[in-house]
């Protein structure tokens, strides 16, 4: 165990190793449940710290994408235009769920609230399969 001296509350590695650049990463990102009803399917979707606008979803060969893009950049200057801090950040993460060959975009319904993604995705009803043939038996 290292001892690492603070002054302040001020952690030099403590603060720069939960810097996003160490803490993001896709493992983290996008947690998602999925909750199976009598009539559709229901993902919730973790997107914290993300704008409803960030947020792309497409339907493509029967696979739902959803991509959330972020960019944040915060400058401080002091009274003579230099910095005195200056951060960017940018992600971007994407999954996507193989939701059937049936399901189109007006199927699915959205809603982003309180950095969470709720979609739902209706069941479709299988195609009956076409019955067996069935023959007649002959006599003779």
């Amino acid at each position: 165990m290292m001892l690492m001296p603070r002054r302040r509350d001020f952690d030099l590695f403590g603060d720069m190793f939960d810097d996003p650049f160490f803490t993001n990463n896709d493992s983290k990102m996008m947690k998602t449940d999925i909750k199976e009803n009598d009539n559709n399917f229901e993902l919730e979707i973790d997107l914290p710290g993300f704008k409803k606008d960030d947020i792309k979803m497409s339907i493509d060969d029967g696979y739902l994408t959803i991509n959330a893009k972020q960019e944040d950049n915060k400058d401080e200057k002091d009274k003579h235009g230099k910095y005195v801090r200056r951060e960017r950040y940018f992600g971007e993460c994407s999954r996507s769920f193989y939701v059937g060959d049936d399901i189109k975009e007006e199927d699915i319904k959205a809603k982003y609230k309180n950095g969470t993604l709720r979609v739902e995705i209706p069941k479709k009803e299988e195609k009956e399969k076409l019955p067996d043939k069935k023959y007649i038996e002959i006599e003779g």
